[in-house]
Formats: C-alpha cells, sequence, structure tokens
C-alpha cells in the first residue's frame, strides 16, 4: 500500500532534518484537502511507529481553521477523523471577511491568505500547548516554489522542511517534504479519505497552478527530471552556483 511509500518517506525526512523530537506536541493544520488530511492520518502512524522504533513519544492533534469561504459540509471528514481516533480541533474565522475587504485587482491576496491562515493556526496551537505545527507541504510544492521564485523573484529558494518562528516560538515542519503528490493521491484513494472542496475563488487559478501545468509538460518531455528537481533541493554537495564576488 502506498501509505507504507509515504511513511518511509516521513521517516528519511524526519532523521535527514530532525523534525520531531521527544516529547512534541504536534498540530497538523487541516485545510480539509487531501494533503494536510492525510499528513494527520499518516503522523498518528508514525507517532506509534517511532515510539517502537527510536522510542520517541509524541502527541498530534489536527487544527482546522474555518475560513468561511463556503467550504464543503465536514461532516464525513469528522466521521474519519472519529473512526481513526484522530484527535480533531476545529475553530472559526473572519479571514474570509477580511480578504474580501483587501481584494487587489478585484482578486484574493493569495500572500495575506497565507500569512492570516497560519496566524490563526499558530494560535489555535499554542492554545492548544503543541510546540511545533506540521503542514501537508509535499516535495512537489517545494518544486513548485523554487519555480515560482526564479520566475518571479529572481532567487534560487523554496520552503525549509523545518523551520523556527522566533516571534511566534514556534516551529513549523513538512514532514512530506520528501514525498511526491502522486503517492498522496494513491493512497488518499487507497483509503477512500473524505475530501472537503476549498471555497476560495482563486482556486485553481494561480500563478502556481501555471507553474504546476509548465512542469508537468516538462515531467512529460523528461521524466527523469521529476525526481532530480527534488533531489537538487537537498543536494548540497552538487550545489554550484555564481560566487559574489571580491572587492578588489
Amino acid at each position: 500500500m502506498s501509505v507504507k511509500k509515504l511513511l518511509a518517506y516521513m521517516r528519511k525526512a524526519d532523521e535527514m532534518f530532525n523534525l520531531i523530537e521527544d516529547g512534541d506536541k504536534i498540530a497538523v493544520g487541516i485545510s480539509g484537502g487531501k494533503d494536510s488530511t492525510l499528513l494527520l492520518y499518516c503522523m498518528n502512524i508514525y507517532r506509534l511507529l517511532a515510539k517502537k522504533t527510536f522510542n520517541k513519544e509524541f502527541e498530534v492533534i489536527g487544527i482546522h481553521i474555518n475560513m468561511n469561504f463556503g467550504e464543503d459540509d465536514d461532516s464525513d471528514l469528522l466521521k474519519f477523523f472519529k473512526d481513526n481516533n484522530l484527535s480533531y480541533y476545529a475553530e472559526d474565522s473572519q479571514i474570509a471577511d477580511i480578504l474580501n475587504l483587501n481584494l487587489k485587482d478585484g482578486r484574493i491576496q493569495c500572500s495575506l491568505c497565507s500569512k492570516l491562515k497560519k496566524g490563526a493556526v499558530i494560535n489555535a496551537a499554542k492554545k492548544l500547548g503543541c510546540n511545533k505545527v506540521a503542514f501537508g507541504h509535499h516535495g512537489d510544492d517545494a518544486v513548485e516554489t523554487l519555480f515560482l521564485n526564479m520566475i518571479y523573484g529572481g532567487r534560487i529558494s523554496t520552503f525549509d522542511p523545518i523551520m523556527y518562528l522566533e516571534s511566534s516560538e514556534i516551529t513549523f515542519i513538512r514532514p512530506f517534504a520528501l514525498a511526491f503528490e502522486s503517492e498522496i493521491k494513491k493512497t488518499v484513494k487507497q483509503l477512500n479519505i473524505p475530501i472537503m472542496k476549498s471555497g476560495c475563488p482563486n482556486d485553481g487559478f494561480t500563478k502556481r497552478q501555471d507553474i504546476k501545468e509548465l512542469l508537468h509538460s516538462i515531467y512529460k518531455e523528461y521524466p527523469g527530471s521529476k525526481e532530480n528537481f527534488l533531489l537538487s533541493l537537498y543536494n548540497h554537495e552538487k550545489i554550484n552556483l555564481y560566487l559574489k564576488p571580491k572587492c578588489r
């Protein structure tokens, strides 16, 4: 089953980046989409494996911030969490109202949305006594972010698998950082995990979607590039970029 592959990716990421430590209480940010919902499920299994294999114990709880964009009914999702003994906490917000009051060129600002969502998740996580927040970003997300930053920002960078926010005194981790979206989709289908459709009006009409389609065309022409792009993000021994010239 694909879930075994995802757990192997998670273990590799945990060992490479020291994502999870003994005594952690980790909030998984749940959007209702496939990535975050499956992450909570896998984190709960990995919790049991880590206790047996690495002798480290940690807690996991899912946190959902209701954006009030008119998301799908969450009854099927709640039933899935209950049936699988997954801890889950939901909190209401006014994020949609705030975003609609701050439109740019008639559109929701994705950067502002991301900032508000992260802030809401952090506040809820700290309220529940969590010291870390896990997001469902996977390897394909990381490569897309790399291309977005190169094309639109003129810099070679992507998100980190682990990042400490000093201002909030909380750590972000991304346990799926080495996993591919195709494996996530396959596992969600195998487990029959219910998915909530986002009510965001920008969904499917973003620069990220454009990059996703560009990469899909590259992978179709050069299949090996998919794994190599992801490998390049942590293949530190093979980095060779322009160096800053010394002052004369």
